[in-house]
C-alpha cells in the first residue's frame, strides 16, 4: 500500500476531526472538537496526518516546547489510525517519519501519554523505545 506522510495544514484541520472522535469513543462531540481544534490552532501545535488514496488514515498532534530536562521536546497528542489500517507496520513507518520530522526541527525528544487500559499501545511504544517517566495526572476543575 502507498502511503504518504505530511503535516496537515492548520487551514485544513477539520479533516481530522472524525479520526479524533472516533479515538475519543464520541465521547466529545464534533462540534466541540472543531471549537477546541480552532483554538489549539492558534497554539505551539502542527498535525501529521498518513494518507492513502487521498484519504486521512492515521493522524497525530505535535506539541512542540522546551523542557527543562530534556530541552527542545515535541509531545504527541491523539495518535490515531484507523482499524482496519492496523498491524500491518503503518505504526512503525509513522513514528519513524514522526522521528524524522522532528529531529529535523531540533527536538531532543519524544513524549506521549497512553491510556492506563490500552494495552495494545503500551507494547508497541515498548518496541519502539519508548521509557515509562512518570504518571499522568489530571484534575477537572
Amino acid at each position: 500500500m502507498n502511503f504518504q506522510f505530511k503535516i496537515i495544514p492548520n487551514d485544513n484541520l477539520d479533516q481530522i476531526i472524525p479520526l479524533v472522535y472516533a479515538l475519543n469513543d464520541g465521547k466529545v462531540s464534533e462540534e466541540l472538537l472543531k471549537s477546541r481544534f480552532n483554538e489549539i490552532k492558534q497554539q505551539n501545535y502542527e498535525c501529521a496526518g498518513v494518507f492513502t488514496d487521498n484519504e486521512l488514515i492515521a493522524v497525530t498532534g505535535l506539541w512542540f516546547c522546551t523542557r527543562h530536562y530534556i530541552g527542545k521536546s515535541v509531545e504527541l497528542d491523539h495518535v490515531y489510525i484507523k482499524p482496519e489500517f492496523r498491524n500491518n507496520g503503518l505504526g512503525k513507518l509513522f513514528m519513524n517519519w514522526i522521528n524524522n520530522y522532528v529531529t529535523e526541527k531540533g527536538c531532543a525528544s519524544v513524549e506521549l501519554n497512553t491510556y492506563v487500559q490500552n494495552y495494545a499501545s503500551h507494547k508497541f511504544y515498548y518496541n519502539e523505545g519508548y521509557q515509562i517517566l512518570g504518571y499522568h495526572f489530571l484534575k477537572k476543575l
